[in-house]
Formats: C-alpha cells, structure tokens, sequence
C-alpha cells in the first residue's frame, strides 16, 4: 500500500488532470507521520535519480526541519548528492521564518545555511506571503527542470506549521494552485490532525487525491480500544500503528486499505495485518439494519429460479415473454374461434366516445389555432 503511494507520485499527471495529492496525517497517540514523510520523500528522490519519475526535480519546503538535516536524511538513505544541484532544491523556511534574524549581527552565521547546504537551499524570510512563496516554488522548480515540458514535484514538511502564520484559505489556495499548475507532478504534504479542527483537516482532504492516516494500534483481543494513557499498553504499541489510505479514483469510486507500520531506528516498515487484526478492518463495513448475505435456503431458491431465457429441455415449446403481450393472451389468439352472429361481433367492438366539459369548449378541427399569430 506505501508502495502504491510512492508509485502514484512517482507516475505523476495526466494530460489536462491535476496532479496527485497526498496527505499525510499523524497524532500525539500515534507520532509517525514525519517518518511516513520520510519514507515517501527518499522513495520519490530515489526514482528521480533513476530517472523512474515523470519528474525531473524535487522542491522540498522546510517548516519543521533544517536543509542540513534533510541533506543528511537522504544521504542516510544512501543518495548520491555529487549531481544534487541538478534535481533538489530546498526552500529554507525553517531557520528565520519571519525575518527577524536579519538585524542581529550574531546570528549571521545562523542564518546563512551551511556549507553542505549552501548550494542547494535558498532561504525564505517572510512565511506570512503566502503569494510570494508561491512564486518562489514555481521559479525554483523551473530552474530545475528548465524551460521544457519537463515537471517537478513539490514537498511540504509541515502544513501546520504554515498554518500558524498564515489563515486556512491562504495555505490552502497555495496547495491547490501547485497541484494544477502545469508544471507540476505530484505534491504531497504532512498534517497533524489533532493540532486542528475538523474544518481544517477536510480542507486539505478534499484537495487530495490520497489521504494517509496513522492511527494507534492498541487493541485488546475481544477489539475494543484502550486509552492511550492505560499503563497496562504492551510497551511494543509504542513503535508501531495502523497505516490506513484512503484513494480517490478518477470515477468517483473510493477505496481504503489498510497496513500495519512499525517505526524503527533503521527505517520503517509495512507489513500487511494479521488475521487476529482483521476485527480492525469491520469498521470499513458499514453497518446496516439488515443482512448482506444469503442463508441457504435462499441460495437453493435463487438457483431454482428459471430464467425465461433458459432452455427447460422438456421437449415441449419454449414461449418467451416478449413485453408486449401475455402468453395467456398469445395461446387464445392461437385457439380458433367460434363464428358468431354478427350482431354479437358487431357488439363486441369498442368505440371511444368523448363528451365537451362545456360549451365554450371548441370542437376538434384540422385548422391550426394558432394561425392568426403574428410570428
């Protein structure tokens, strides 16, 4: 399921379609968007280096992190950054967000990025313009693919934190101009839902094509949730979550997968739940007032059912309803019968007889009514 993730990201847009979206949501109760961010964004930086990607650049936006951090972070992951200028660029929002360094002469050194980072970061003082980091996505995107049709991806590691500077509608109207702008591949973002209200999160959710959720794994055997609080948890809760992703596919139709996650000082890891979990996926089905299945006197009933389009093998003649008469009515008209009087067949004839409601109604003619209009 991560996989089908990276993939989506990785194949990029249509012609004339937006570009995929992914949100990424986490919690206090269970802390592990940030690495799900991680696995995503060293996954997409791995297919554009091996040229697997429908685009030829990463811009990675930096609210909650360092540049030097990320460099090491990829680095980690074992990415060469010898041609790094080339297809990453990194916008610096993290280190003097709103510009008030600048002034301070000992923080120089602090708001200059480091050596390792210096070619590719670019600082942004002012997150509170909206607009203008807009702009300076899309200039710095285009400066890694060119003048081309060749497209980029942008990244954003913390939309909570933007949203502290700036109102939902601003943020919001940056993401959704970036996923259809022309040049761009895929976006993909991190959001922590219990830092927001419910508006909030189904603001970034309707933008998205994806939504990915991590949620505590704490479930006691008869599948009821405990508090997250309960002493008693496992101690092994703690490193691991229900991964649940939500697609939305071009027709409308919506479809929910789950995995399970486990956070680990190399990495992290998916692996499909087992079936004492499967109590975790009934939520899926909704619940209704009735049954969904069949017994099994319904079953041997529903197969004895002759369909008119069956042959019966009796030897006899098969009659077809054909939607305009009865097969009652069609035996009569083949039965001949009687000859009559013909005042009986003179009687038997229908005749439709209709009466004016008033007088000032106009009897029927072939004459048009509306001949005197003038059109």
């Amino acid at each position: 399921m991560a996989d089908s993730i990276c993939r989506a990201l990785r194949d990029g847009a249509l012609e004339g379609e937006h570009a995929p979206a992914l949100t990424i949501k986490d919690s206090t109760a269970s802390p592990f968007g940030f690495d799900v961010y991680s696995y995503v964004l060293s996954q997409l930086c791995s297919n554009i280096l091996a040229g697997k990607s429908q685009s030829r650049g990463l811009v990675l936006v930096a609210f909650s992190r360092s540049p030097s951090f990320y460099i090491d972070l990829l680095k980690r992951r074992g990415l060469d950054f010898a041609s790094s200028p080339k297809w990453i660029h990194i916008l610096d929002c993290y280190t003097d967000p709103l510009g008030w360094k600048d002034g301070l002469v000992e923080c120089a050194s602090a708001t200059s990025p480091s050596h390792g980072a210096s070619n590719i970061a670019t600082a942004y003082k002012n997150v509170k313009d909206v607009n203008k980091l807009l702009s300076m996505i899309v200039e710095l995107g285009q400066g890694l693919v060119g003048q081309g049709k060749f497209r980029f991806c942008a990244a954003i590691d913390s939309v909570s934190e933007m949203l502290r500077h700036s109102s939902l509608s601003s943020v919001s109207g940056l993401v959704s101009n970036l996923r259809s702008h022309d040049r761009v591949s895929s976006i993909f973002w991190l959001l922590h839902s219990d830092l927001h209200q419910d508006r909030v999160i189904a603001a970034f959710e309707y933008i998205s094509s994806m939504v990915a959720s991590v949620e505590p794994f704490n479930q006691y055997a008869n599948g009821q949730r405990g508090n997250i609080n309960t002493p008693s948890l496992p101690e092994q809760n703690s490193a691991k979550g229900k991964f649940s992703v939500r697609f939305k596919r071009r027709n409308g139709r919506v479809r929910v997968v789950c995995e399970e996650l486990h956070a680990e000082q190399s990495g992290i890891n998916f692996t499909s739940l087992s079936p004492e979990d499967g109590v975790m996926n009934q939520g899926l089905i909704p619940k209704v007032q009735f049954s969904l299945q069949l017994t099994e006197k319904e079953r041997i009933d529903r197969a004895n059912v002759v369909l008119p389009f069956e042959h019966q093998g009796n030897g006899k003649l098969i009659q077809i309803y054909d939607g305009r008469r009865s097969l009652a009515d069609a035996n009569d008209e083949e039965t001949p019968v009687p000859a009559k009087k013909s005042e009986t067949n003179e009687s038997s004839k229908g005749e439709i007889i209709y009466f004016r409601d008033s007088e000032d109604e106009m009897p029927d003619s072939d004459e048009d009514p509306d001949d005197d209009l003038d059109i």
